[in-house]
């Protein structure tokens, strides 16, 4: 049973029990913003490493056709677009971080 909506009892008990579950709400609704917040980032960083991986991939590649211990094209062709498609979403993500954290800037408190 939640007892939040009974504020207008004139119990002290029940009035401390009320204000101690909207506090632990409070935390709680806290914690979950600090899990969201590192979840996002974690993923950022998750997807940072990805990217880094389909240049390094690409790089390699390259290098194998630059000498001559592969003649597949198509391998080559398809590091590139994966690593051009990584790094142009990277360059986006970072673009509308950068935009947001202006704007939070400008923001007057």
């Amino acid at each position: 049973m939640d007892i939040s909506s009974l504020y207008n009892i004139s119990s002290g008990a029940v009035k401390a029990a009320a204000e101690q579950t909207y506090a632990a709400k409070q935390v709680a609704a806290k914690e979950k913003s600090k899990d969201l917040f590192g979840a996002i980032l974690d993923t950022a960083v998750e997807n940072l490493h990805t990217t880094n991986s389909y240049i390094s991939d690409m790089e390699n590649e390259e290098i194998k056709v630059a000498l001559g211990e592969t003649d597949n094209t198509h391998d080559l062709s398809i590091a590139l677009q994966k690593a051009s498609t990584a790094l142009q979403y990277t360059v986006a993500v970072r673009d509308r971080f950068l935009e947001a954290y202006r704007e939070i800037m400008q923001m007057q408190i």
